[in-house]
C-alpha cells in the first residue's frame, strides 16, 4: 500500500479546510439560492477529509487510489460550488478567497498523491 509521508499534515489540513467551510457557510446569507449553493459546498468540502482518512485505512493500493480519487473529486466539487457562489454575486465575507485558494492547493496535492500511487502500482505490476 502506498505510504504518504504528508499524512499528519494533510489530515490536519483537510480538517482545517472543513472547519473553514463550516464557518464560511455559517456566515452566508439566508436566502434560498445562497443556502442551496452553500449546503452543496459544505457537503463536498467536509467530505474531503473524511475521504482522505478512509484512504489512510485502505486495504489495498486500489482501495487507496479509489479513496484519494474520491477526495480529489470532493475538493474539486467544493471549488466548483465556491465559484458559483462567487459568480452569482452572493454577498460573502473575505474568507471566500482563502477557501478557494486552499481548495486549489488541496486539489493539486490529491492529484499528485493519486498519480504517484497509480505509478507505483504500475511499477509493482512489472
Amino acid at each position: 500500500m502506498p505510504v504518504d509521508n504528508r499524512a499528519p499534515d494533510l489530515i490536519a489540513r483537510t480538517k482545517a479546510f472543513s472547519l473553514a467551510a463550516i464557518l464560511f457557510y455559517s456566515r452566508m446569507p439566508r436566502g434560498t439560492v445562497a443556502q442551496i449553493l452553500g449546503r452543496q459546498m459544505l457537503r463536498s468540502a467536509t467530505s474531503v477529509g473524511a475521504q482522505y482518512r478512509e484512504a489512510r485505512r485502505a486495504k489495498s493500493t486500489a482501495d487507496f487510489i479509489s479513496k484519494t480519487e474520491g477526495a480529489l473529486q470532493e475538493v474539486d466539487e467544493a471549488g466548483y460550488w465556491l465559484e458559483l457562489i462567487r459568480d452569482s454575486g452572493i454577498e460573502t465575507d473575505s474568507s471566500m478567497n482563502a477557501l478557494r485558494a486552499e481548495a486549489r492547493e488541496l486539489l493539486a496535492i490529491f492529484v499528485a498523491i493519486t498519480r504517484k500511487a497509480k505509478q507505483n502500482k504500475l511499477q509493482n505490476m512489472v
